[in-house]
């Protein structure tokens, strides 16, 4: 497991600008751990800051060769291929990286660790991707917390429900609230240490799966921060039902990428306007009044790609669209939503 003291390098060959590169970016942004290189044959010599908007100076290199020059380690895997299986020109790197004495973090379903077996002492190799034991079904549990437990839930996949917990997570925390952000993917994981890997999870333990954890890690706290999965609307999403069950949430987050009209994989599946997908999720979230009166309580947007002025503008009409506070919370600040989540 990671530490504050690591330095780490990142492995996000073709990830910073294709649409791969979720995790290892996303662990760029919010990781408080030494990041000291980052592999990317595609972008080796050019600006991180230039090129993801990420306000960081840590230089790009060519390969593992040339990160060990920054004396990393660790290694994370910071790409997210499709089917979650470590591509084959990448098992070089890893190998020439455990051979260097440097630790893995891998969060692809690709288990890494049966097959480095032979370790150097304090080495080692964290498989994000692993059901954990003794789990069960879920049982509504999470409502016994006295902790509000807001989750972020989205018009489609890969659209910020993670980095929306995130940020409102640490404005949580700037304003000392007893806070909790709960990860439930591999990026979000790899931030935390902690959390559920919901995806390596057997479908019928899943709900309890996220009990357990937000049980284990949500006690003694004011507010849990749930990251989102999927989407109710995506055929191939099959994860925000039992987040939803596991969590038992007090209020809802509603992300959505400005603009779209459909999903962004499927665009033959249009979005349905957005007070249509509020009602949707919150009638599931109550299911029938067993979990309480759930509402969505604001809208985070993503406006990646325009510029302030058009932001600004879409943000407006959205809030107007859907009578609820809305922001940007990656681009102005997870402060702006708060004051919706602790008014309830």
């Amino acid at each position: 497991m990671l530490k504050a003291n690591n330095r780490v390098v990142i492995l996000l060959e073709g990830g910073i600008t294709g649409h791969h590169g979720k995790t290892g970016l996303a662990f760029l942004r919010y990781s408080n751990t030494d990041i000291v290189a980052v592999i990317d044959r595609t972008c080796a010599g050019k600006s991180l800051t230039k090129l993801t908007g990420i306000q960081k100076d840590i230089p790009i290199v060519v390969n593992i060769q040339a990160a060990l020059a920054y004396k990393p380690d660790a290694l994370l895997i910071g790409i997210a291929p499709s089917g979650g299986q470590l591509p084959p020109n990448l098992h070089v790197e890893i190998t020439i990286a455990i051979e260097a004495g440097i630790s893995i973090v891998n969060g692809l379903h690709t288990l890494l660790k049966p097959q480095f077996p032979n370790l150097q002492p304090g080495q080692w190799i964290w498989d994000i991707r692993q059901e954990p034991p003794g789990l069960t079904i879920g049982t509504a549990q999470a409502r016994s917390l006295n902790a509000q437990r807001v989750l972020t839930v989205g018009t489609d996949m890969a659209i910020g429900k993670m980095s929306t917990s995130l940020e409102l997570y640490n404005a949580a925390l700037r304003q000392g609230i007893k806070a909790q952000f709960i990860g439930t993917g591999q990026a979000g994981i790899a931030i935390a240490g902690q959390g559920i890997p919901l995806d390596a999870v057997r479908v019928d333990f899943a709900a309890g799966a996220v009990e357990k954890t937000v049980l284990d890690l949500g006690r003694d706290q004011d507010l849990i921060f749930i990251e989102g999965q999927g989407s109710l609307l995506h055929p191939g999403s099959t994860a925000t039902l039992p987040l939803i069950r596991g969590s038992q949430p007090t209020g809802l987050i509603l992300v959505h990428r400005a603009g779209a009209k459909h999903l962004y994989d499927l665009p033959d599946i249009l979005i349905p306007p957005l007070p249509e997908v509020i009602k949707l999720y919150e009638t599931i979230a109550c299911a029938g009044g067993i979990f309480g009166n759930v509402k969505v309580k604001a809208i985070a947007l993503n406006t990646f790609g325009m510029d302030t002025t058009t932001a600004n503008q879409a943000i407006k009409s959205t809030s107007e669209l859907t009578g609820l506070p809305c922001s940007d919370v990656v681009r102005f600040g997870g402060e702006i939503l708060l004051p919706a989540i602790k008014s309830h």
